[in-house]
């Protein structure tokens, strides 16, 4: 603290009005800095209250991107457990399609067989019919033949 000069009937006016002066400067800077500050402080607030409502919306999206990579990864695994299951589906109706082709072409290849047999069978019987329907008429003309001798 300044010490003042002794004048007549007390201390220097004008120093006093002097350091009176300078003492209401530093106040008014005091108090515009506390104002200064006190205005910073509730934009810091404000931009306090901001970042939270920030964060708040950060974790929200986090939770909604958790909660969608699972439901991704969930679809992933269905998606190939019904590959897996179509792939064994198809693998066992080939195989049914192999069975029922190959009993289709047995089945064909026996009936073509019997088919061929009740051919051969037919041609037999029709050549042994002819031989017989030759024999039948051949002894029918040698009855002819003998009736034509008889009678004259």
């Amino acid at each position: 603290m300044d010490k003042f000069n002794r004048a007549l009937r007390g201390y220097d006016p004008d120093e006093v009005n002097a350091f009176l002066d300078q003492v209401i400067a530093r106040v008014e800077t005091m108090v515009a800095d506390i104002n200064k500050k006190d205005t910073e402080i509730r934009e810091l607030k404000a931009q306090m209250a901001e970042t939270n409502r920030l964060k708040e919306k950060l974790e929200q999206y986090e939770r909604m991107e958790d909660t969608l990579n699972r439901a991704i990864i969930m679809a992933q695994k269905t998606s190939d457990q019904l590959k897996v299951a179509a792939h064994r589906e198809s693998e066992i109706m080939l195989d049914d399609a192999k069975k029922n082709a190959s009993r289709i072409v047995n089945e064909a290849l026996m009936r073509a067989e019997r088919i061929e047999n009740d051919a051969v069978t037919l041609k037999r019987n029709v050549n042994i019919f002819k031989r017989r329907l030759k024999d039948i008429i051949e002894s029918q003309l040698e009855v002819i033949d003998e009736i034509d001798k008889v009678e004259l």
